[in-house]
């Protein structure tokens, strides 16, 4: 018999990813909707996992506590913009923006902020520009079950961001986003929405946090 395990989104996609992800430990994946609960949860937090717990118990609540809840806030801090978007990242160009107005903007920012290089796009070793554009992914999830505390799995992706945009793949800052490894650099110099999903996600701030919930739920199961 499945498992319900309730998804704090409304995004389709993201339910699929779960389901696959899930399936295999005895969940079945399903929306806060399909749970019913229609509402949106107000992220007043000031980080990603209190913006997650918020959700989480929105929607733990307002479906009667029958089910577990999951939820995750995730997003971009540069370190020259001070962290900046941070929890803002989904509505950094303001409200009903898309992604590619939020990767204009923080372009903008940078530029104002950074020294220019030549040419753009350059990522030489020994490019000087590197501190002014680090930057991480970094994500919160959190899960709510019934009769116990909440439990969170936090990850990060370390990088650079970009001086242009490159790729068709992924989503939000990825066009911009290219990560690096332990030394600072980039791993090859692609960004995240030139790599394959296979590429990204082993990666990726959600990769590494989702492997680590999947890990708990295996041995609570």
């Amino acid at each position: 018999m499945s498992k319900v395990l309730v998804l704090a989104t409304r995004n389709p996609g993201k339910v699929r990813e779960f389901q696959t992800l899930l399936g295999p430990l005895g969940y079945k994946v399903i929306t806060a909707a399909q749970a019913g609960y229609d509402a949106e949860p107000e992220e007043t937090g000031d980080t990603f996992r209190a913006n997650a717990e918020i959700k989480a118990r929105a929607v733990f609540e307002g479906t009667g506590g029958k089910y577990p809840v999951l939820s995750d806030d995730s997003g971009l801090a540069v370190d020259a913009l001070g962290g900046a978007p941070g929890v803002w990242s989904a509505r950094y160009a303001g409200p009903g923006c898309t992604d590619d107005d939020n990767n204009k903007k923080l372009l903008r920012e940078l530029q104002a902020v950074t020294e220019p290089v030549e040419p753009p796009g350059f990522y030489d070793e020994l490019n000087e520009s590197y501190p002014d554009r680090t930057a991480r992914y970094q994500i919160a999830l959190c899960l709510i079950e019934p009769g116990r505390e909440p439990v969170f799995f936090e990850a990060a992706c370390e990088g650079l961001i970009g001086f242009e945009e490159r790729g068709g793949g992924g989503f939000g800052y990825d066009v911009l986003f290219i990560p690096t490894g332990a030394d600072g650099r980039p791993l090859d110099g692609r960004t995240f929405a030139e790599m394959s999903a296979e590429e990204k996600h082993p990666l990726s701030h959600r990769g590494k946090a989702v492997k680590a919930l999947v890990e708990f739920l295996r041995f609570s199961v």
